[in-house]
């Protein structure tokens, strides 16, 4: 059975280096302008993304180049003069979803690999067929298809790499096609300048009429009494088809999906012969990818190797914060599964991420504290090499003075070295693990 390419995100260097580290065979950035994370971007220039090319080679990797807006008049102008440069590094595939800018670079580089954006909706074989012909090397697939919409198409055209997304935030819109951020505030999402609208956190405000019927805000303030609603939404045309909506004193949040995890169906997926399982989140942190990296790399090793899946793997997501996790489109479920309407922000997680390691001898680790703990909190060292749970007994600072705890962020603390850990302790995170009944 072939092992699929594991892909990860690259928001910054230090994602890079993090996906790597944990065992991603390719990583994916975005171009300066022409991606859909533009504001959430470290490689902003032509030299950043070569040094990023240029490590992954280095390391045996691929580095795939994001540049996947709907452009207008304005961006098609100055798109061929932009990539030429970055051409020149050898990424291993632009990921595009403009036809009029593929056609372009097909024109001036026929031999530069393109992967077919998410944005570009194929969810259909006919689609993946047409792409092929057009010269592109793999299709990523619509975040709207069933697993077994997913192997008709893997059936219909097995020339075709196929990337499914198997993990990370999803929209309220058709694989991102979103408008609300561009009509809210200004910022097309399409552009690469999402607000996330979809995630706010929206209010009852007091209102009136004008001369005219509009509504008009009366007071800047909330309404100060407030009962917790819960009431279903019918559509006169479908009598019985209810929506539920939830309104609480935090308000609503009535077009907020809930995050992808779809470990679970790793090894379907890899048995179809799917080419590469993506990881969602440019803008998340190098926590986020070391986690989401390890588990979805123990996912394929196992589904490879005829493992049964092990559950533990769910457990050991939860430990991100996330919005609540569905399957998606992979499987159907009724809507509540999709959606969660009493919160936008993340959930924290069964655990927090406490420090990292910035030095470490026989006897001590040296931690550079990001969150407060204790002696006595429960533990888990998280190591490209394998996880490790401990209880520290002891804490001092960088005189040996013993602290009774550390008290958060900008603190340096020094806790007993746990035996049974790896050597090698670069890309290396200590976590807080919270009871059961204090999670998130």
């Amino acid at each position: 059975m072939t092992s699929p390419e594991l892909l990860a995100p690259a928001g910054t260097p230090e994602h890079l280096e993090t996906a790597f580290a944990y065992g991603a065979d390719a990583v994916y950035a975005g171009q300066p302008r022409y991606s859909l994370r533009v504001r959430n971007n470290s490689f902003k220039d032509v030299s950043a993304l070569g040094a990023g090319i240029e490590r992954a080679h280095k390391l045996g990797k691929q580095f795939y180049l994001v540049s996947n807006i709907a452009p207008h008049n304005n961006k098609v102008r100055s798109y061929l003069r932009d990539l030429e440069p970055v051409i020149e590094h050898k990424p291993d595939a632009l990921i595009m979803s403009d036809p009029g800018l593929i056609m372009l670079v097909r024109e001036k580089w026929p031999e530069q690999p393109i992967h077919l954006s998410v944005q570009a909706n194929a969810v259909n074989w006919a689609t993946v067929e047409f792409w092929r012909r057009q010269g592109i090397s793999r299709v990523i697939l619509s975040r709207e298809l069933a697993l077994n919409e997913i192997r008709e198409i893997r059936e219909h055209v097995p020339e075709m790499e196929l990337e499914v997304f198997v993990h990370g935030a999803l929209c309220m819109a058709y694989s991102g096609r979103c408008l609300l951020s561009g009509y809210m505030n200004h910022r097309d999402a399409n552009q690469g300048a999402c607000t996330n609208a979809c995630r706010w956190n929206y209010k009852e405000v007091q209102r009136s009429q004008d001369q005219t019927g509009d509504l008009i805000a009366t007071s800047a303030n909330t309404v100060e009494t407030f009962e917790p609603k819960e009431i279903l939404l019918e559509e006169p045309n479908r009598p019985g088809g209810f929506i539920p909506a939830y309104e609480d004193e935090h308000g609503t949040y009535i077009m907020n999906s809930k995050d992808l995890r779809a470990v679970q169906h790793v090894a379907e997926l890899v048995n179809m012969g799917i080419h590469s399982l993506k990881i969602e989140g440019r803008t998340k942190s190098t926590y986020y990818v070391a986690r989401t990296t390890q588990v979805y790399r123990k996912a394929i090793d196992d589904a490879v190797a005829g493992n049964p899946f092990d559950m533990h793997m769910m457990d050991e997501l939860e430990a991100l914060s996330n919005r609540g996790y569905t399957e998606g489109f992979l499987r159907r479920h009724v809507p509540q599964e999709y959606q969660t309407y009493e919160q936008g922000s993340s959930f924290l997680g069964t655990q927090q991420v406490v420090g990292t390691i910035s030095d470490a001898d026989d006897r001590w680790l040296t931690i550079d504290v990001k969150n407060k703990f204790a002696p006595g909190d429960q533990l888990e060292l998280i190591t490209p090499a394998g996880n490790l749970r401990f209880c520290a007994d002891a804490m001092e600072n960088r005189q040996g003075e013993a602290m009774e705890c550390a008290p958060g962020s900008g603190h340096i603390v020094k806790i007993p070295r746990p035996e049974s850990l790896p050597e090698n302790l670069n890309f290396t995170y200590l976590t807080k693990i919270f009871p059961e009944n204090t999670k998130g």
